[in-house]
């Protein structure tokens, strides 16, 4: 009797442990994480009717809360949605929240620590809660425009930055879509939407990343940048270096070989210098600066850039990081020194690698939030320049800003060029398989000797010829915005 009592105590007190270890994580372990999750309904419908704070780009709302019906005093609102679409996300009582719905959801219910004393006010008050308003870095009209360049039907992504700064000046993509379809207080409707939407290609409302910072790419010959860093950081190749420059280069322990474009001008000298290599984008001087250094020098100088790495505590963004791919052998390295086989980029860290050489080779912190303002409307945090990594010295940096320099004045990346202002560009283009089509890539910053705007440009699965036509020449026209304003 006495041993059936026992055991029954012993069991009596391994559940209440059970329980209380489980309280005690859901409520401060892992409490962050848990409000965090996009799919956590509860976080949601706590606060779902109440006033939340808008989300704000130059003054005006983008993401808002309206009067709704008895049932549900507020919803939520989206202005320009297929623009903004990518930072906003949506918030919906029956999918959870994504994009900076989510992960400024705390600010924007008004439930952060900044608010405190607001929500003591409030409740002394006996007035309603509400929300902390986020103002964004994106310009509209800089926006606008980026939008407007990717061609319905096409997929894409532009980012445009400033370098010195890390500002976010326009971040989109397409197919986009409008989140009141989803943040709709008609439960079927939102469903039907819903399910609607995640049938089209390149839209994936499960996934809680833009595509700018989500997305991941072959980056084909944008890569070529972080070659050429590596091979003057390692002090084996210098500015007056010449690099082989075979039409076709045999990939060691294969039958097959990595050949320059054959509709460049590459073929024209068997040896280049890193002018030359870089204004035609030719493939084998880069693969042999692989061959030569090996792949920890290549993958060392990618880290630097941000391969690997996360982009900071600024972006508010869900992001996916970017990768050089391990244990490669000699074949793999070659064809990967050209963005390609298993290098993968997303956009922003395109981006974000042709800022730190814009920046002397500092790379600035992303950043998307401008400010966050009370509803009283004083400012409760504001966002200041912050350094990420450096990636690179400062000589190397300005060495290749020369050089992209020449690659937009003598090479393929002249469609780029602005009159009266220099342009550092590059050129990348991305085989997609034997399909005949290609990622096409243009990224740069001008003006090149004082850096203000750093653009980024993919189109996913074009031929060469409109890849051409949508990337370099509409570079130019987001320089031209953003310099003359």
């Amino acid at each position: 009797m006495n041993q059936a009592i026992r055991s029954s105590w012993m069991a009596a007190v391994a559940m209440f442990a059970l329980i209380f270890g489980a309280i005690s994580y859901v409520q401060v372990i892992g409490a962050d994480d848990l409000n965090a999750n996009p799919w956590n309904q509860r976080a949601i419908l706590a606060t779902f009717c109440n006033d939340r704070g808008a989300i704000i780009v130059a003054g005006k709302p983008i993401a808002e809360s309206v009067p709704g019906t008895e049932s549900c005093a507020f919803q939520r609102k989206y202005t320009q949605p297929e623009l903004y679409a990518g930072v906003t996300g949506y918030f919906s009582r029956g999918f959870g929240s994504t994009g900076l719905e989510q992960s400024m959801g705390e600010t924007l219910a008004g439930n952060s620590d900044q608010l405190f004393l607001d929500r003591l006010s409030q409740m002394f008050l006996g007035n309603e809660p509400k929300g902390a308003s986020v103002e964004l870095t994106l310009d509209p009209a800089i926006q606008q425009l980026a939008y407007d360049i990717i061609p319905d039907g096409q997929r894409g992504s532009i980012v445009v930055t400033n370098p010195k700064t890390g500002a976010i000046l326009a971040m989109v993509s397409k197919p986009s879509y409008d989140p009141n379809l989803i943040a709709t207080h008609d439960t079927a409707a939102a469903q039907a939407n819903y399910s609607e939407l995640n049938q089209i290609p390149g839209i994936n409302l499960n996934q809680n990343v833009s595509g700018p910072t989500g997305n991941l790419l072959s980056p084909g010959s944008v890569f070529k940048l972080i070659d050429t860093a590596a091979a003057l950081n390692s002090g084996k190749y210098n500015k007056d270096s010449e690099l082989p420059n075979p039409s076709s280069l045999p990939l060691p322990g294969s039958s097959a070989s990595l050949p320059n474009y054959a509709g460049g001008n590459c073929n024209v000298r068997e040896t280049a210098s890193f002018s030359f290599a870089l204004e035609q984008s030719c493939n084998t001087p880069f693969a042999s600066i692989a061959l030569d250094l090996g792949q920890d020098a290549i993958r060392e100088q990618a880290e630097k850039f941000g391969f690997g790495e996360n982009f900071g505590d600024q972006l508010k963004l869900q992001q996916a990081v970017s990768v050089f791919p391990q244990d490669l052998d000699q074949a793999q390295l070659a064809q990967s020194s050209v963005g390609q086989r298993d290098v993968k980029a997303t956009p922003l860290q395109i981006n974000l690698m042709t800022a730190a050489i814009a920046n002397g080779g500092v790379q600035m912190k992303p950043n998307l939030v401008k400010t966050v303002r009370a509803p009283d409307l004083r400012v409760i945090s504001e966002a200041k320049p912050e350094a990420l990594r450096t990636s690179t010295t400062e000589p190397i940096a300005s060495q290749i800003t020369e050089w992209m320099s020449s690659a937009v004045s003598n090479g393929i990346a002249n469609g780029a060029a602005v009159p009266g202002v220099q342009v550092a560009g590059k050129t990348g283009t991305a085989e997609l398989g034997d399909s005949g089509l290609n990622n096409s890539w243009f990224t740069g910053f001008a003006p090149a000797n004082d850096p203000q705007v750093a653009v980024t440009i993919v189109m996913e699965g074009v031929d060469v010829v409109t890849g051409a036509k949508l990337t370099s020449p509409n570079a130019k026209k987001i320089f031209e915005a953003v310099l003359n304003k």
